[in-house]
């Protein structure tokens, strides 16, 4: 499957963006999917995970509470809804995909993911 991010931007602090995850192939709805970051001189970060029927998420600590991801399969895309931004949120965002088999299964580390999108840069100012 092939991934394609859109709907970075710039926003003020306390804005909302919301991130799209497009992908290409009929299996999509087989896919447990996942959003990173990566900040200037920081390493990637995990942010969200779906599994591949919906029906579990996981957030990082840090965007809990303030970012929600979700799926449409039908659309073959998954979102994330990030709302009250603020600076430290700035980075480079990528979606990535990986096979599952279990309907509620979840992963939080990049190293299981085997398809990554190109990503698309979020700025926040203060």
């Amino acid at each position: 499957v092939q991934l394609q991010a859109s709907g970075g931007g710039l926003v003020q602090a306390g804005g909302s963006l919301r991130l799209s995850c497009a992908a290409s192939g009929r299996t999509f709805s087989s896919y447990a999917m996942g959003w990173f970051r990566q900040a200037p001189g920081k390493e990637r970060e995990f942010v969200a995970a779906i599994s591949w029927s919906g029906s579990s998420a996981r957030y990082a600590d840090s965007v809990k509470g303030r970012f929600t991801i979700s799926r449409d399969n039908a659309k073959n895309t998954v979102y994330l809804q990030m709302n009250s931004l603020e600076p430290e949120d700035t980075a480079v965002y990528f979606c990535a995909a990986r096979r599952s088999l279990g309907n509620s299964d979840v992963y939080t580390n990049s190293g299981s993911y085997t398809n990554w999108g190109q990503g698309t840069l979020v700025t926040v100012s203060s």
